[in-house]
């Protein structure tokens, strides 16, 4: 990302922050949060822009944005602070994002890494939860949740990033082993396609608002739309089957959903009929793109990529028509 960019989302950031007349005012410079091809995201105050990437769907954002701006969902996903891309008029020079639209957020008080013990999974549980629960506005013409088309972006990723390479056979034929839908080539099977969903969630994807001490909220609309909820819930069971995520932890998170009505599985016994394609979706995905960002680093796996990456080749290893019983 140019400096240029960075700039004028600081500046976006830094004006909405300070509307009205100038004033002289005490805030620190703007601070990069996130700079990756999807999405560079600077907050200014107490105010956050985002450029999302190119060649985003306009129309698809704008129908994202009203949905998290939509008062039902008030207490589940952040609401934008203007339902639509935000501009950047008087600036200087040309355009630097004349081909990426710009988003506007309040600010709000990330998960911690440092202190894992307090990540908030039981609160994450219950906002997919209501999220799942809350029937789609009948004004609003939704996309699908780009969960699978993430995925299937992870898996061309890595095809660039190594190909013929043997270390890509095992997670390509996990790929092949999932049905269509899971791989962004078909739509899923109703029922379990006309529920909302986020569509990339991770505890990065939480914030405190008001910050620093508010209720957790949903952030990143980028994603969101109609799909299996189940997707939902497929990185924190993915983690748990390849043994990232302790077995408390997932029964803690599974726990909350349940307990708070969520849709994705049945309300007791074993919800991995519901989760296996899913989860072994994100395993495929978690795997690629390991692969894809050792390659452009010039590193070896790290620690947390291996093990996905060998639970990926432990799907692989399926019998064929075991990995078909449990597609269905």
């Amino acid at each position: 990302m140019t400096t240029a960019v960075i700039r004028a989302l600081g500046d976006l950031a830094h004006r909405a922050a300070h509307p009205g007349p100038e004033t002289p005012c005490a805030c620190p410079p703007p601070a990069v949060l996130a700079d990756r091809a999807d999405g560079t995201v600077v907050r200014s105050g107490t105010v956050v822009a985002k450029a999302h990437a190119p060649g985003t769907d306009t129309s698809g954002l704008l129908t994202r944005l009203a949905l998290a701006d939509d008062p039902r969902l008030a207490g589940v996903l952040l609401a934008p602070l203007h339902p639509r891309p935000a501009r950047n008029p008087g600036a200087p020079g040309p355009d630097p994002l004349p081909d990426r639209p710009v988003t506007l957020w309040p600010h709000g008080a990330p998960v911690d890494p440092g202190d894992p013990d307090a990540a908030p999974w039981e609160e994450a549980a219950g906002l997919l939860a209501a999220l799942h629960r809350t029937p789609a506005p009948p004004s609003l013409v939704l996309p699908p949740m780009r969960g699978p088309a993430k995925a299937a972006l992870a898996v061309d990723r890595m095809r660039a990033a190594r190909p013929d390479d043997p270390a890509t056979v095992p997670v390509l034929v996990a790929w092949r082993g999932l049905p269509a839908w899971a791989r962004d080539e078909a739509a899923p099977p109703p029922p379990r396609s006309s529920f909302l969903c986020h569509g990339d969630l991770h505890l990065g994807q939480l914030v405190r608002h008001p910050a620093p001490n508010g209720p957790w909220r949903l952030i990143d609309v980028d994603d969101l739309g109609l799909g299996n909820p189940a997707w939902d819930l497929a990185r924190p069971a993915a983690w748990y089957a390849a043994g990232l995520l302790p077995p408390e932890v997932w029964s803690r998170f599974l726990g909350a959903y349940r307990a708070a009505g969520g849709p994705a599985v049945r309300a007791e016994g074993d919800p991995w009929p519901e989760l296996d394609v899913p989860a072994r979706a994100l395993t495929v995905q978690s795997a690629a793109l390991a692969i894809a960002k050792s390659a452009a680093e010039g590193r070896a796996p790290d620690e947390v990529e291996r093990t996905m990456l060998d639970a990926c080749a432990r799907i692989a290893s399926l019998p064929p028509q075991l990995a078909a019983g449990q597609s269905s």
